[in-house]
């Protein structure tokens, strides 16, 4: 492994359908992977923060053999049968344990979810790098995830990659199935929020709730925080954006690579 220290990533997710399609989209993904593993090495293990693991309080996953979680309804048998089987790693949920101290609990009642595998299975197609998940903890406000963060920066001098997994803008009740492109509002507000990441300007973010589209863009916090775990984690780095289009109307699928 090249003793460099790792980036952190935040990717927009989307539809779990993402995991069956072949496009500009998960090309997006597919080529940050690749990039990765050419400029910093294989990772150790991967911190995964979904936001499909929203949880009250914050937990660690110490699973040898994390199970994989179909945690979405309705669609197509094909989307059941992707398989992405990974391996836990007891070493990075040791130091998960060790930096955030009492505030964090192992619970192996989840596992490995959508909001994980769909990008995965483009990102790291292999499924040969360990992965270890974090929730997100529902009670933080947007300034406690940032700062819990920036609590997780050692992991990447120890060889360990972070990546968060979320949407800038997710409004599931605004969903425009027959929509390629985004609204006015999502394309405001995602606007305004990578304008934000790419100047270093993380205020802006942490306080994204006074954005005037906020409300039709981050109608829930869940999918919008791990992008804040991500900036802590990464504060002070220069970062690249991937995949910088909106669909479905109300989706955002911007992500950044910080380092």
């Amino acid at each position: 492994m090249k003793n460099l220290r790792m980036p952190v990533i935040f990717s927009g997710h989307g539809s779990p359908m993402v995991a069956l399609e072949h496009n500009d989209v998960t090309e997006g993904m597919a080529k940050t992977g690749r990039s990765v593993i050419q400029t910093y090495g294989k990772p150790k293990a991967i911190l995964a923060i979904s936001a499909h693991w929203y949880t009250d309080g914050t937990f660690v996953q110490s699973d040898e053999k994390p199970r994989q979680v179909y945690d979405m309804y309705g669609f197509p048998k094909e989307l059941y049968e992707v398989k992405y089987p990974v391996s836990g790693n007891a070493e990075l949920t040791d130091a998960v344990l060790s930096l955030l101290g009492g505030t964090v609990s192992v619970d192996n009642s989840w596992g490995i979810d959508h909001g994980t595998w769909t990008v995965f299975v483009h990102m790291f197609p292999d499924a040969d790098i360990p992965v270890v998940q974090l929730s997100v903890n529902g009670r933080l406000t947007p300034a406690e995830s940032y700062e819990l963060g920036k609590k997780l920066t050692p992991l990447r001098d120890q060889g360990y990659l972070i990546v968060g997994s979320g949407n800038v803008v997710h409004n599931l009740r605004q969903v425009e199935w027959d929509n390629e492109g985004g609204t006015p509002m999502t394309l405001r507000f995602n606007q305004q929020i990578t304008d934000a990441v790419i100047s270093g300007d993380n205020r802006t973010v942490i306080d994204y709730a006074k954005l005037p589209d906020a409300r039709y863009a981050v109608p829930t916090p869940d999918h919008f925080l791990p992008l804040l775990y991500c900036l802590g984690a990464a504060e002070g780095d220069s970062v690249s954006v991937f995949n910088n289009v909106c669909n479905l109307g109300s989706m955002a699928m911007t992500g950044f690579v910080f380092a």
